[in-house]
């Protein structure tokens, strides 16, 4: 029985997709060989050593230490578009908020309390609307850096609202540029998409690349008149250099699901407590996707959406044994590992090797299990860090 220890409240949608007859889930199982969780910090906590594989029902992993997990062979998983709508109407709610005076005009109506004839009332309002008047999104530019799931999908909705889109990513994937809307015009600087627009989201992973990228010198391209959405990370902003563009009138408003001290009370700041993906949908979708990758691999070794391994799969395993294997991406592991079996007459039916950045992993199905001796021999390669044995039920 596979044991998979939870952290976080996990959504029942994605905790019953674990047949009961053939998994423990818990908080406490004692030899877990996985863990899923949302936001519970990793960091400096003991893995035990049955773990082989992390599973975060959300997209971004900063609370795991995934460099010293790769390290002992352990898959991260995350859950990349699951909560992409959410994320989504959020940024659009954002800009409404920014582009128009609602939270000011609600504010005072607050203060109208004393009030009590409805005529009166009636014509203060009429007087007093147009100190909230604001502008419309139709025909503004929203510039969008980082067109994965979530800001392809952004980029689709500002389109039906009649705006301009720019986007900018340099590490934008083939399968992301698929999805990407033929309309958005493509920068190829962050520099140049700054410059251009009226409204910024930012839509990419806090490391070490994206840090602190909107600073002092690239809020310096940015238009006085400009908003910024950011609704990624808030390493990714330097929060102190937005006050005092804020205070400069360098910058418009400033929008942001990550507060801190030094924005806290600005009039120019709307700041919500980290909601983005908080959605019943959302979290439902996400640990529907963290449980069902989970499962393929921990049945057939299968990968995807893994941030530090690479996606291998070769489907279900329907008969015999099938051996994966992590090890060191230098060269003649794979060989050596096909020499053992070779030695002890082990039949190879069907293999895959895949490598990402240091490491590699391999997937083999093979006619019989080997034998105990066979295995400590693989195990024994040099480089090879970890290796499991999958048997059909």
């Amino acid at each position: 029985m596979y044991q998979v220890r939870t952290y976080n409240k996990i959504s029942d949608k994605g905790l019953s997709l674990f047949p009961a007859g053939r998994y423990s889930v818990a908080e406490d199982v004692s030899s877990p060989e996985a863990i899923l969780l949302r936001s519970h910090k990793l960091h400096g906590e003991t893995l035990p050593e049955s773990v082989i594989a992390v599973a975060r029902a959300g997209a971004g992993t900063n609370n795991v230490p995934v460099d010293e997990y790769t390290k002992s062979g352990v898959v991260v998983f995350n859950t990349p578009g699951a909560n992409a709508n959410a994320v989504k109407e959020l940024v659009l709610a954002g800009m409404l908020l920014s582009s128009r005076g609602i939270l000011q005009g609600r504010d005072y109506v607050a203060t109208l309390g004393d009030m009590t004839d409805k005529g009166e009332m009636s014509k203060l309002l009429e007087a007093e609307k147009k100190r909230f008047a604001g502008s419309e999104l139709a025909g503004k530019k929203l510039g969008i850096v980082g067109l994965g799931a979530i800001g392809s999908m952004v980029a689709n909705a500002a389109l039906a609202l009649g705006m301009d889109v720019y986007g900018f990513d340099p590490a934008l994937s083939v399968e992301a540029a698929w999805r990407l809307p033929s309309d958005v015009h493509r920068m190829e600087s962050l520099q140049a998409l700054l410059s251009e627009i009226d409204y910024l989201t930012l839509h990419v992973p806090a490391i070490d690349a994206t840090k602190n990228m909107i600073n002092r010198d690239t809020l310096g391209f940015m238009k006085p008149s400009a908003a910024i959405m950011n609704f990624a990370r808030d390493a990714i902003v330097d929060s102190e250099a937005v006050v005092e563009a804020l205070d400069a009138g360098k910058l418009r408003n400033y929008v942001c699901d990550f507060p801190e001290p030094c924005l806290i009370g600005h009039e120019k700041v709307i700041a919500v407590p980290h909601i983005g993906a908080s959605t019943a949908e959302a979290e439902e979708n996400c640990a529907v996707m963290a449980v069902n990758q989970l499962r393929d691999y921990l049945e057939n070794g299968n990968i995807k959406n893994s941030v530090n391994f690479p996606e291998t799969s070769m489907g279900g395993l329907v008969s015999g044994c099938r051996i994966t294997f992590t090890n060191q991406n230098v060269s003649g592991v794979l060989g050596n590992v096909l020499s053992v079996f070779a030695e002890n007459n082990v039949n190879v039916i069907d293999m895959m090797n895949k490598s990402r950045n240091d490491v590699a992993y391999n997937i083999l199905d093979i006619d019989t299990c080997p034998s105990d001796a066979v295995l400590a021999a693989l195990k024994s390669v040099e480089h090879v860090i970890s290796l499991r044995v999958i048997v059909r039920d």
